[in-house]
C-alpha cells in the first residue's frame, strides 16, 4: 500500500508577467482551500489524502491544473466549488468528475 491513498499535485507555478500560468489563475488560493477542506473532513494524512503544490506540470494552456495519483487523472478547475467537487466526488467517492477531467493526450 502507498503511504497516501491518493496524492494530489496542484500546479502553483508562477511565470513572468503576461505568460500563462496556473498561479495567475488562483492556484495558490485553491491549494490553501483544498488543504484546509481535507483536513477539516479528516481526510489528510498517512493512508489518506495529500494535497501538495507542484511546479509547472507542463499543461499551462489548460490551467489551472491538478493531477490525482495513483489514478493519474488530470483536472482543470475554475474556483473553489470545482475543487470541492473533485474532493467530494473523486477523493471521497472514487468517481471521476468528467466535466473537469482533462484529456490524457496532448
Amino acid at each position: 500500500m502507498s503511504y497516501f491513498a491518493r496524492h494530489v499535485f496542484l500546479c502553483t507555478n508562477q511565470r513572468a508577467e503576461g505568460e500563462s500560468c496556473c498561479n495567475a489563475l488562483g492556484a495558490s488560493e485553491a491549494l490553501d482551500h483544498a488543504k484546509g477542506r481535507i483536513k477539516s473532513m479528516g481526510l489528510a494524512g498517512p493512508g489518506k489524502v495529500r494535497f501538495q503544490k507542484a511546479g509547472c506540470l507542463e499543461r499551462c494552456g489548460e490551467g489551472p491544473v491538478l493531477v490525482v495519483y495513483p489514478e493519474a487523472v488530470w483536472y482543470t478547475y475554475v474556483d473553489k466549488t470545482d475543487i470541492d467537487e473533485i474532493i467530494d466526488e473523486h477523493l471521497v467517492n472514487g468517481r471521476v468528475v468528467e466535466r473537469l477531467k482533462l484529456s490524457d493526450h496532448a
